[in-house]
């Protein structure tokens, strides 16, 4: 992304519109060959506003941890890519068959639905999975834990992103899967519904490790805004109504004040898909699951994005916090959603990684 440029002769804030020139679109590269740093250089969505302010605004930019496994193992990124597109399309087709029929809905809790439709959206991702990698580990969110305890290799599966929404037919929901290797993400997959009732569609989103991202197979990239006034965030709230829900109530006043507004759709990784198209600038929320994160964390820093927990710290998939942006505006966010992270540590609020399988070997 490109540092902000200074003009000798003002020192306010400038808005230009930049229209490249047409260009044929962007493929998906060989990811055997591809490199991280080639990941850089992603072209620009035509039309889009961005801003220029002086160097002064942004006089350090901090570089936060990558969340991206460094390797892959034995199995090639763009193999493990492969399956993964194939279980979040699979799962996918499940969806798009039930999305205008009758739901049958349960409550894990008094507000958390489950319908028949997430059960078998999982099952059609687990087969897809177990018959390609018979011995990795499966994490997902109906079935909980099986598989070898002892694979580097861990499935993240959300078989349905969004329950609440798809159960009203609102277009916010998907489906994610992400696979770790040692418990970092190596390749991941979003399939997002959009449309509505007589309307359904879906976006593809995928990454893999050095890959770059891309949507419908064209590579995406972060926005470019670099204020938070100019920004449209997204942020979304748990079923408990706790100090943390509180918190992020009064995160969520405070960044409507100051932006373009704040968002809150119902789907995690559907809103970090966002992100990483550059059609929103970030995203946060506390006690996510790794199923929730594990897909949407890698979409967004293959696209240029940065990633840490809320109280600015280095983030994994077992985290209970996490905050996506197009990395320009990450500090800023931080300078209010940090301290705030940390009054409800002094609480005494649990932020200690969960859901990590006890025998799963990481490298963090």
């Amino acid at each position: 992304m490109g540092r902000a440029l200074i003009s000798p002769a003002t020192a306010a804030l400038k808005l230009k519109r930049s229209f490249p020139k047409p260009s044929p679109a962007l493929r998906r590269p060989d990811i055997a060959s591809s490199s991280r740093r080639n990941a850089q250089f992603f072209a620009k969505p035509a039309g889009r506003f961005e801003t220029i302010a002086i160097l002064s605004d942004f006089p350090n930019e901090r570089k936060y941890a990558t969340v991206a496994a460094e390797s892959t193992g034995l199995i090639p990124a763009s193999e493990l890519l492969a399956v993964v597109e194939l279980a979040a399309r699979t799962g996918a087709e499940v969806v798009m068959d039930a999305v205008n029929k009758p739901r049958n809905v349960s409550y894990k809790g008094v507000t958390d639905l489950v319908t028949d439709t997430d059960k078998m959206s999982e099952g059609a991702i687990l087969d897809v999975v177990r018959k390609n990698f018979k011995d990795h580990l499966i994490l997902g969110e109906e079935g909980g834990l099986i598989g070898d305890m002892t694979s580097d290799y861990l499935w993240c599966i959300d078989p349905l992103d969004g329950t609440t929404n798809f159960a009203h037919c609102y277009p916010s929901f998907g489906v994610s899967v992400g696979v770790l290797f040692r418990g970092r993400p190596a390749a991941a997959s979003v399939v997002e519904f959009v449309g509505g009732p007589m309307c359904w569609n879906t976006r593809n989103f995928s990454a893999s490790s050095g890959g770059g991202a891309f949507c419908n197979g064209q590579m995406i990239h972060v926005s470019q805004t670099s204020q938070v006034e100019r920004s449209l965030l997204v942020t979304g709230f748990g079923y408990e109504h706790d100090d943390a829900w509180a918190t992020n109530i009064d995160l969520f006043k405070q960044f409507t004040d100051i932006s373009r507004g704040v968002r809150r759709l119902g789907a995690a990784s559907v809103d970090m898909s966002h992100v990483a198209l550059g059609i929103v600038e970030a995203y946060w929320e506390y006690r996510l699951k790794p199923w929730d994160m594990a897909a949407g964390v890698l979409i967004v820093e293959e696209a240029g994005g940065a990633v840490s927990c809320m109280d600015g710290g280095k983030f994994s998939v077992f985290e209970r916090s996490v905050l996506v942006s197009n990395g320009i505006i990450h500090e800023k966010l931080l300078e209010r959603i940090a301290p705030a992270t940390e009054e409800l540590k002094k609480k005494g609020i649990d932020f200690s990684p969960w859901f990590k399988p006890e025998n799963y070997t990481t490298d963090f």
